[in-house]
C-alpha cells in the first residue's frame, strides 16, 4: 500500500487523502507527509507529519544549534523513529518525546491516541514497526526535544571497523556493568566461529514504560558489533547467522536483549525471552487488521515465528 518512489509529487498529503487511500486499499506516498503542522509554544508542543525529519524540527525549535544534525543521526524521520521506538542521541527512546499521535487504522478510521486517550492503541503503534496503521502525525513535547538536543552525545567507538568490513552490524543491549564481560564473551565466540569482531560502537540508552514491545526495560549500553567479512565465502553466511545468534544469546545471558525491529536472526526462544508480549502484539494486530492491509517483512517473519497455533495455546490457560 505504501510507495516510496525515487521521484515524489511535491504536493503534501492531507489526512483526508491518507484515510481515503487506506480505506480503498490504494497506494499512497508516505514521504509526502513531511510538513510541520503546528507549533504551539503556549502548550509546549509541536505537531508534525510522520515523514518530517528530526533535523527540520530541531532547526525550527533551536535555529543554529550546534547539535542539530545529531538529532537525526539514528533515523531520519519522526515516523521511522517512533515505529521502531529508536533511541535518539540523548539515549531516550523516541516515545519519550511524544505526547500523542494521529493514526489511520486499516479500516480507514482516523484515531488520535496518547497515554490517556486510546492508551492501548498508543502502546501498540509506538514501537509497532508500522503494521498497526498509517501514521499521519505525531505531537512532540518541545521541552523534551530541546533537552534531547542539549544532552545529545555521539556513540563511543570502542573499535573502529575496517573499511573492508561489509557485514551488517549486529545490535544488542547489555547492562553497562556487563559490557566488558560481554565483549570478552563476544571475542571468544568470534574466535570459535572463525569470524573477526572488527568494530564496536557503544551508546547509552534510557528506560521507558509506554510501549507494548518495549526494549528499554532498563538502562542499557547499546552495542553495535561489526563482523569482518571472511576471506572464504563457503559456508560464511551460515556461520555468520550462527555467530549472530550466539552473540544474541551471550547478551541475554548477561541480562541483555536486542532490538526487535532489526534483528530477525534471533531464534524463537530468544525472541520470546526478550519480548514475551510478541504473541499478544500479533494477536492485537490481527484483531485491528484482519485483512492484513499493513504487512511488511518484519511482520511476516514474526507471524511465521509465532504461529496462530502457538498463540492459541499460549492464551489458552
Amino acid at each position: 500500500m505504501i510507495a516510496t518512489p525515487s521521484i515524489l509529487p511535491s504536493i503534501p498529503l492531507s489526512v483526508a487523502e491518507l484515510a481515503a487511500a487506506v480505506r480503498a486499499g490504494e497506494t499512497y506516498h508516505a514521504a509526502r507527509l513531511d510538513r510541520v503542522l503546528c507549533v504551539d509554544t503556549a502548550a509546549g508542543v509541536i505537531e508534525v507529519q510522520a515523514a518530517t525529519r528530526w533535523t527540520e524540527i530541531a532547526a525550527r525549535l533551536r535555529p543554529g544549534h550546534a547539535r542539530t544534525s545529531m538529532l537525526g543521526s539514528a533515523m531520519a524521520s519522526v515516523g521511522e523513529s517512533l515505529q521502531a521506538n529508536a533511541a535518539g542521541p540523548d539515549g531516550r527512546p523516541a516515545v519519550h518525546h511524544v505526547q500523542g499521535l494521529t493514526l489511520v487504522l486499516p479500516s480507514g478510521q482516523l484515531v488520535r491516541a496518547s497515554r490517556r486517550r486510546n492508551a492501548e492503541l498508543f502502546a501498540l503503534a509506538a514501537g509497532g514497526n508500522g503494521v498497526i496503521g498509517a501514521l499521519y502525525s505525531v505531537t512532540l513535547d518541545i521541552a523534551s526535544i530541546c533537552a534531547a538536543l542539549d544532552e545529545a552525545v555521539g556513540a563511543e567507538v570502542l573499535a573502529a571497523p575496517r573499511a573492508a568490513c561489509a557485514r551488517r552490524a549486529l545490535r544488542v543491549f547489555v547492562p553497562p556493568l556487563e559490557v566488558q564481560k560481554f565483549l570478552e564473551d563476544a571475542q571468544a565466540l568470534c574466535h570459535e566461529w572463525r569470524m573477526e569482531l572488527a568494530g564496536v560502537r557503544l551508546r547509552r540508552t534510557r528506560i521507558e514504560e509506554d510501549t507494548l514491545l518495549r526494549w528499554a526495560r532498563r538502562e542499557y549500553a547499546a552495542l553495535s558489533l561489526t563482523l569482518a567479512a571472511p576471506a572464504d565465502a563457503l559456508g560464511a553466511e551460515v556461520r555468520a547467522t550462527q555467530l549472530r545468534r550466539a552473540l544474541i544469546g551471550a547478551a541475554i545471558a548477561r541480562a541483555g536483549s536486542f532490538p526487535v525491529h532489526c534483528t530477525l536472526e534471533a531464534t524463537p526462544a530468544q525472541a520470546e525471552a526478550c519480548y514475551p508480549e510478541l504473541p499478544r502484539f500479533l494477536a492485537e494486530k490481527r484483531r485491528i487488521d484482519p485483512q492484513e492491509r499493513f504487512v511488511n517483512s518484519w511482520y511476516r517473519h514474526y507471524r511465521r515465528l509465532f504461529s496462530a497455533e502457538r498463540v492459541a495455546v499460549r492464551f489458552g490457560h
